[in-house]
């Protein structure tokens, strides 16, 4: 085992990460779910050989944290006694309540393995960079929207079988729609594009293809038989020209259809806690209708939680008769298999262990690292910050606050309408931008909850009727934020 990886690599269970507060690990678990036991057991292992903090990512995968080079190697010893087979291969991801979703278009799960057999049969998985995911969503009531991915696979409803939209390099918003495929011809498309990637090196993703490249993809599904698609590559040639007859067969949602950008991949990165909200699918908290029986959704605050108080909450889904507990992008658990008149004492479990439990919390809205004292590289307390602020200033939160303990803002890597980062100079506040930009204003960081909270003020007292505290704030300017943040 590595003693650490490099910045930028994933942090796997065999390849853990040096962080501010020790190793990190991730771990993506093979199986759909685990069942409590299997959680408890993990989560005290986590106790045994971490710093006791546990986290579920934006992208539905679970991390430890505070290892040593010796605690990781006892960790992954005890979780290959305890049976959980971890994803070593390329991210090929589905929806959470893929396959029991009654709302769902169809079911992801053939696909998704369909493409996984396709990139092991090209030899892809030792080829392309430990941060390249590909994300199948077959609709439903939890989509993957919020994901970022280098390809994504979207069922659209059709009258004949399952059509694919193909899209790369973003999220559901913003990612570069290619075409709109059968099941074959969409598999074909994506392992293509991952065969281009792979031909960059490891270092490249599909925001790094060129415009003959996509304009090649989006074309073949309809110009060349799929046998062709797996020789496909830059080396080769970029097969396709640039014309009428291979145009981008759709162009990207909400945009027009000479805009040709793609937008830059903000996938799960290294270390990140990914706390960030969730902007454009529903968040995966509250009850959700199964094939057989319901689902609860328990989200983590800011994605971190205490390993004892997941014990707590396993414990008590466990004597309530859950058979299997979820991890769900958006960082939320989902609970299967106990009866649905246990749903309101489990809730009210989670909720007095301090878990979220509505879709309205507040907490949803902002993004938090561990921050001081839990990470060395943190300048401010990061989770007391957020706490007061969302005890404080709950109604207007209608966009993402960020707040980070350094300059490097492991908890969103996009922009934020409203930052607090911390440096030497104490808590700075960066107005729509992320954590490295210059901070227009500067309190102590003991008080950073107080300036947030007379920008709250000033939102009440301009905000038009019915309007958003978001767009009151574009309103308001850079300058007139800042100097009100910074008063006494």
């Amino acid at each position: 085992m590595n003693a650490f990886s490099r910045r930028g690599a994933c942090p796997a269970l065999s390849a853990p990460m040096q962080t501010g507060d020790g190793l990190l690990v991730r771990l993506n678990p093979v199986a759909e779910g685990l069942s409590p036991k299997l959680l408890i057991e993990l989560a005290e292992s986590a106790l045994r050989h971490g710093n006791g903090i546990m986290e579920v990512t934006a992208r539905g995968s679970l991390q430890i944290r505070g290892l040593t080079t010796e605690s990781a190697a006892l960790l992954a010893a005890e979780v290959d006694v305890l049976g959980i087979v971890v994803r070593t291969s390329v991210p090929v991801e589905t929806g959470p309540l893929a396959g029991i979703d009654p709302q769902e278009i169809a079911d992801p799960r053939l696909m998704a393995e369909r493409i996984r057999m396709a990139v092991e049969e090209a030899g892809l998985a030792t080829r392309l960079g430990p941060k390249v995911a590909v994300i199948v969503d077959g609709g439903g009531q939890l989509t993957l929207d919020a994901v970022t991915a280098d390809v994504r696979l979207k069922v659209v409803r059709s009258d004949i079988a399952s059509r694919w939209l193909v899209s790369v390099a973003g999220d559901g918003q913003t990612a570069r729609s290619l075409a709109v495929a059968d099941e074959d011809a969409a598999r074909d498309i994506a392992v293509a594009a991952l065969r281009m990637v792979a031909e960059k090196g490891r270092e490249a993703h599909t925001r790094d293809l060129s415009e003959r490249q996509l304009a090649s993809l989006a074309s073949w599904h309809s110009t060349a038989p799929p046998s062709v698609l797996p020789d496909i590559s830059p080396s080769r040639g970029e097969i396709g020209s640039l014309g009428p007859s291979t145009s981008l067969s759709t162009s990207k949602i909400g945009e027009d259809s000479d805009n040709s950008a793609i937008s830059p991949l903000e996938g799960e990165m290294s270390g990140r806690t990914e706390g960030g909200a969730v902007e454009h699918s529903r968040l995966p908290i509250g009850l959700f209708n199964l094939n057989n029986g319901h689902a609860l959704g328990i989200g983590l605050p800011y994605g971190s939680m205490p390993a004892d108080k997941i014990i707590a909450l396993a414990q008590k889904t466990l004597a309530l008769g859950a058979t299997e507990i979820r991890l769900a992008p958006g960082r939320a658990l989902l609970f299967l298999g106990q009866p649905a008149d246990t749903s309101q004492p489990l809730q009210q479990t989670a909720a007095t262990l301090g878990f979220v439990t509505t879709p309205a919390d507040p907490r949803t809205r902002i993004a938090a690292c561990p921050g001081a004292p839990a990470c060395a590289s943190g300048r401010i307390a990061t989770r007391d910050i957020a706490e007061a602020i969302a005890a404080e200033n709950a109604d207007i939160l209608d966009f993402t606050l960020h707040i980070s303990g350094c300059a490097k803002g492991c908890a969103h890597p996009g922009p934020a309408a409203l930052t607090i980062v911390g440096d030497e100079n104490g808590a700075g506040l960066v107005v729509n931008a992320t954590a490295k930009a210059l901070p227009a204003g500067y309190r102590p960081g003991y008080d950073a909850a107080r300036g947030i909270s007379r920008v709250a003020a000033m939102i009440h007292s301009a905000r038009f009727q019915g309007e958003a505290a978001a767009a009151c704030l574009t309103r308001l300017g850079t300058a007139g934020i800042a100097e009100t943040y910074k008063q006494e």
